[in-house]
């Protein structure tokens, strides 16, 4: 019932885009890269300077980066083998210098200050785990209807499948299945954010479902037909890691982490037997100013921890400040910290755990206890032992954990305390045979420099009133 491309293809009597038509290696790049390692990056908003960047997520064969002086509205996600992204001490050796990012938040004159505080101490990404960028193909050899997998750049977390809408000489229009026109962009054919059929499941990275409006047709084509033009990566989705790309597309409202956008229903027309050249139904969002009923998210598929919930937006926050105001985020929150030094048990991988954040949130308690839970599960030798410890809740947020070749999901309790957070850690924790692993507060065994600038910035502390 899980979503998997080969039966995907035969019910929407589609083909995959050829892995030639992309810019993309044909074997992904490995990522090891971890949280707070620093490196080069051209600023998205100025690309004629260089900026330090810091690691701040980990998904696949991507990274979430945040430039060292700007805030979390602006962060932004590059393949571990861009061409953007460097080790620290290329710019100065191409005889370049570093310069602060768009809206730098301190005065200009303190950046080389600011600079060499930032460097000093901090953990450089190594020159061995970046990776050359792949040529770009020699042409446009996208045709309409042709299947892909895309970043959604409305909500850059999510990789969807999507379809060729259009092809405009070195552009192509992006549609994305199920889903209302207003996602759709047109980019260059050598994007770097579209990839080839099956290149989650190769990397690891979370596929999100197609929405609930994909029009199959009645008359599939053959299989050998379907299948004649299969890239290479294809045949990856058969294996277990298939089976964790999505939930039920009849099932799946919205796209995770979408509160405000919902799906409206309209009727659809159903196609022609001719399903060449297949184009994908565009959709129609509502009229402006009309009150949109939110609909009920059954099964959503589960996102990381590291990467899937939106932090508190710390624009407006001072560099310098202490805590973060409650009116920056939602309230309550509440921030849990992660003890790296403790005993992780027999059941945690501790260099796993050693890749993990200093703390989960501020955020909603709900919010970062599926965090630290879920961060649990991904550190586990066998995820099946740790979901065994926990029981279906309702109305909290859904974890996930790969076993048996399959992905299994269930609902966390609702909270909405730290108190409860910590019980319920506690107690999973406890059978895990590692305790002392989260808390309320810093841990004093790790030293000042183990933490990022962020989170002495990050700490919500306000009078201790969760």
């Amino acid at each position: 019932g899980h979503f998997t491309w080969e039966k995907y293809l035969k019910e929407t009597c589609a083909i995959p885009a050829p892995a030639h038509c992309f810019k993309q290696s044909y074997t992904p790049p490995a990522n090891e890269f971890k949280i707070s390692m620093k490196l080069e990056a051209q600023d998205p908003r100025n690309t004629t300077s260089t900026c330090i960047a810091t690691v701040v997520g980990l998904t696949g064969a991507r990274l979430r980066l945040r430039l060292d002086g700007s805030d979390n509205k602006n962060d932004f996600w590059r393949l571990v083998d861009s061409a953007e992204i460097q080790p620290i001490g290329n710019c100065e050796k191409n005889g370049g210098m570093l310069q602060p990012p768009l809206g730098f938040r301190l005065n200009a004159s303190s950046w080389p200050m600011f600079l060499l505080k930032t460097l000093n101490g901090a953990e450089m990404a190594p020159v061995r785990i970046f990776h050359k960028e792949p040529p770009s193909p020699s042409q446009n050899f996208f045709k309409t209807g042709m299947k892909l997998e895309a970043v959604d750049r409305k909500n850059p977390h999510f990789i969807c499948p999507a379809t060729i809408g259009e092809v405009r000489g070195s552009e192509v229009l992006i549609t994305f299945d199920g889903w209302r026109g207003a996602f759709d962009y047109w980019c260059r054919y050598d994007s770097r954010d579209i990839f080839p059929v099956g290149w989650c499941s190769l990397t690891g990275d979370n596929l999100q479902p197609p929405g609930t409006k994909v029009v199959i047709p009645k008359s599939p084509l053959p299989a050998s037909e379907v299948n004649s033009e299969k890239p290479s990566m294809h045949s990856s989705t058969k294996t277990g890691l298939g089976h964790q790309q999505g939930q039920r597309r009849r099932k799946t409202g919205k796209k995770r982490g979408r509160t405000t956008k919902t799906l409206i229903h309209h009727p659809m027309p159903t196609p022609s037997k001719s399903v060449e050249p297949l184009k994908f139904p565009r959709k129609r969002g509502p009229k402006p100013g009309s009150k949109r009923k939110p609909r009920t998210l059954l099964n959503p598929a589960p996102t990381s921890p590291t990467t899937s919930t939106p932090e508190p937006d710390t624009s407006t926050v001072p560099q310098d400040a202490a805590t973060i105001p409650s009116s920056a985020m939602q309230a309550p929150t509440v921030c849990i910290y992660l003890n790296k030094n403790g005993s992780t048990g027999p059941h945690l991988d501790k260099k796993k755990i050693q890749q993990l954040p200093d703390h989960f949130g501020p955020a909603r308690a709900s919010v970062v206890l599926q965090q630290a839970v879920q961060a649990c599960i991904d550190c586990a030798y066998h995820q099946k032992t740790v979901f065994s410890f926990l029981k279906q809740g309702h109305g909290g947020e859904v974890i996930s954990a790969v076993f048996d070749r399959e992905q299994h999901t269930l609902n966390l309790p609702a909270v909405n305390s730290i108190t409860y957070v910590l019980r319920f850690l506690e107690k999973l924790c406890h059978n895990l045979r590692s305790d002392n692993l989260f808390g309320n507060q810093p841990f004093t065994q790790n030293s000042h420099m183990q933490r990022s600038h962020q989170y002495d910035h990050d700490r919500y502390l306000p009078g201790r009133s969760w």
